[in-house]
């Protein structure tokens, strides 16, 4: 069954960040997070790329596969979240859907991407409560509730977080 919180008394704090062209994305959001020293969020962004590395999760060896994108792309849906790392600074965790010239789409884990011409980002602030923790059994860093301790896995690629 379904794990669920009230998170926060108070209403959230809403960004808008908005890359420029040749911005790299996941390196953008670190230190938009770092400059706010916001301790969890979430985020949900459109534009475009010009090149994108997105990777699919394979459940039986637990390891990311590539998909590269070596093309102008739309980014049709951009979603994640953005969590203290135990050295103190940010993970972002991602998923994109990317529109390419033929109306064919890619999905995946983003890992990296460079803007173009734009991406406009909507980020909430989430409460502190908010972390990560690796769970041994999926191979996974999942969302914990209650008390969690903070990502303990040293490789962040491995549980899906962009380095």
């Amino acid at each position: 069954m379904a794990d669920f919180q009230t998170l926060g008394d108070g209403p959230p704090r809403t960004y808008v960040v908005v890359a420029a062209v040749d911005d790299p994305v996941v390196e953008t959001l670190r230190v938009f997070a770092r400059q706010q020293r916001l301790e969890a969020a979430s985020f949900t962004a459109i534009g475009g790329f010009s090149r994108s590395t997105l990777a699919y999760f394979d459940v039986e060896s637990k390891r990311y596969l590539d998909i590269p994108v070596d093309e102008q792309a739309e980014v049709l849906s951009l979603v994640g979240d953005i969590v203290r790392a135990p050295d103190g600074d940010w993970q972002v965790h991602a998923h994109a859907v990317l529109g390419l010239r033929d109306g064919s789409t890619r999905g995946g884990h983003l890992r990296e991407a460079a803007v173009r011409p734009t991406l406009e980002v909507m980020v909430t602030e989430s409460p502190a409560q908010v972390a990560r923790r690796f769970d041994e059994h999926s191979g996974l860093a999942l969302i914990e509730l209650r008390d969690s301790s903070p990502v303990t896995d040293p490789d962040p690629v491995r549980h899906g977080l962009a380095p």
